[in-house]
């Protein structure tokens, strides 16, 4: 009954199940952008050091990782890429991430331990948090103007085929 209600006042509510189901959306969207990310890197590295293989280990801490520091971007630190603008808070958790990523890249050996190329990967992620950030803000920006579109084209339907409110 109040499902009911809820949707007769025109305010249906997400269930628990879809609010879980977006979050896990987009914390797995978030580990497979930046899993391809590392990978990507990792790769080239290894074509530049003569190998075409990939250690599986490698890719499969990389996967945890991604994974677990998209939990950690939503839960801990308020999905600080996704934000409006970047201040000093943003910039301080950014550095936190590229720092997890580049200190486990080191630890598992992923560049051979190489100084020179485990930072070039912490400028590479650093850039790859940058590029997130500005496709959340186009994406927002997107999503706001279709929005608007949407409104202007829903209020200049008919009135008959609006439905009514009523004042209580």
């Amino acid at each position: 009954m109040k499902k009911r209600e809820e949707e007769v006042q025109g305010q249906v509510k997400m269930s628990l199940l879809e609010r879980y189901l977006a979050v896990e959306i987009g914390i797995e969207f978030k580990a497979c952008l930046y899993f391809f990310c590392i990978l990507f890197f990792y790769s080239m590295y290894r074509l530049l050091c003569g190998s075409m293989e990939a250690s599986i280990l490698h890719m499969g801490e990389m996967i945890f990782l991604t994974y677990g520091m998209g939990y950690i971007q939503k839960y801990i630190l308020d999905n600080f890429d996704e934000a409006d603008r970047w201040g000093l808070r943003e910039i301080g958790f950014l550095l936190l991430c590229v720092g997890i990523y580049t200190a486990v890249s080191y630890w598992g050996g992923w560049f051979d331990r190489r100084i020179p190329a485990t930072a070039f990967y912490a400028s590479f992620m650093t850039l790859a948090y940058i590029c997130g950030f500005l496709v959340y803000k186009v994406k927002r920006t997107l999503d706001a103007k279709q929005l608007n579109e949407d409104l202007r084209v829903f209020q200049g339907r008919d009135g008959s085929q609006a439905p009514k409110q009523e004042h209580t």
